[in-house]
């Protein structure tokens, strides 16, 4: 099949609600030299999904100014940081050899080519995203996963999600044996986090509510305490001896009340903001106790590489909470806001 001349794509053209997603026929993108085309199979959605169309990120100096994940958008712009799909067709310089393969793209730019790289922006935010029936990406960033029992579904939940989770996991020296607090834990990180740390043979106390407590479970906690409750008092409960390594997307007053949790030398995670930017502590938590407080962005290459090899060895399981046609990303991105799910959401372009 050739390679059309055009594709619907879903594009913000400001930053607002769900009414700033339009769907339109904008030209096939072109693959430069070192590039690749991909037919976009699946793409997850994801909180920087929402928080890039409302311009939440706020800058340095003005945590409420409108902004991108690193900066102002370049509009329009195609949303979609996760994307699996197959190699459609290659730009110069690149092997045509990966043309039908089918793979999953690291979305993130990085500040260096270096295996321990920052991330300083994101596909679908400081570049066009996958909410699109195809999309460019670096040679280097495309891994090939034809060998992968996961679906394509599945892939598409992995570089953002369980990216960001092993990033957390690995920023925060996660060892065996150790007990580890996952707040959020419903969330797509949160389900990541729970299962590559049990993957990774820790005790993994998360929190949760309602009717998703026994989906935590299910995915690999150990103990799940209701957030509806007083957190302290069931994490206590639950690790008598202490938290080692908390990885936490929630933030907020989570942080002033969770860091007298940790053992001698624990380390708190913090990779979200879910329950609010601004956060009061005691210092004397910390220094008093060695312990440390860790911001975790995204990942390396180095990360995603890991992750793509626990991909191929199928260790972990993304669940897939809801399908959406790319023409309803609009609702997708509805439902996503609710919080009312587990797992991820996939929109089908």
């Amino acid at each position: 099949m050739g390679i059309p001349q055009t594709m619907r794509a879903v594009r913000i053209t400001q930053h607002g609600g769900p009414e700033v997603l339009d769907l339109a026929e904008v030209p096939v993108p072109v693959p430069q030299a070192g590039e690749v085309l991909i037919r976009v199979s699946a793409v997850a959605l994801n909180n920087t999904d929402l928080w890039t169309r409302e311009g939440a990120y706020g800058r340095p100096g003005d945590p409420t100014a409108l902004s991108g994940w690193r900066g102002p958008i370049d509009f329009p712009r195609v949303q979609g940081a996760d994307v699996a799909g197959r190699v459609a067709t290659v730009g110069t310089g690149v092997d045509a050899g990966l043309v039908g393969q089918r793979v999953v793209v690291d979305p993130t730019i990085y500040d260096s080519e270096g295996p321990d790289a920052n991330p300083v922006g994101l596909m679908g935010s400081e570049c066009d995203g996958g909410y699109a029936e195809y999309v460019v990406a670096p040679e280097n960033r495309v891994h090939d996963m034809t060998g992968s029992p996961l679906t394509d579904d599945q892939l598409a939940a992995l570089p953002t999600a369980f990216g960001t989770a092993l990033g957390m996991i690995e920023r925060g020296r996660l060892k065996e044996n150790e007990t580890v607090l996952v707040s959020g834990a419903s969330g797509g990180v949160g389900i990541a986090l729970v299962q590559i740390a049990r993957a990774r043979g820790a005790r993994v106390v998360a929190i949760s509510s309602g009717s998703k407590i026994d989906t935590v479970r299910e995915a690999g906690a150990h103990e799940v305490v209701d957030r509806a409750g007083d957190i302290a008092e069931q994490v206590r409960a639950a690790a008598p001896e202490g938290i080692d390594v908390a990885l936490d997307v929630v933030a907020g007053e989570l942080v002033s009340d969770g860091l007298p949790l940790l053992r001698e030398g624990g380390r708190w995670v913090i990779a979200g903001a879910l329950g609010g930017y601004g956060v009061s502590f005691d210092v004397r938590r910390l220094y008093l106790h060695n312990a440390q407080l860790i911001g975790s962005s995204m990942y390396t290459p180095t990360h995603f590489e890991m992750l793509m090899n626990m991909a191929r060895r199928s260790e972990i399981h993304p669940i897939i909470a809801a399908t959406f046609p790319l023409e309803q990303a609009a609702l997708a991105q509805e439902e996503l806001a609710r919080r009312g799910h587990v797992g991820k959401i996939v929109l089908h372009p």
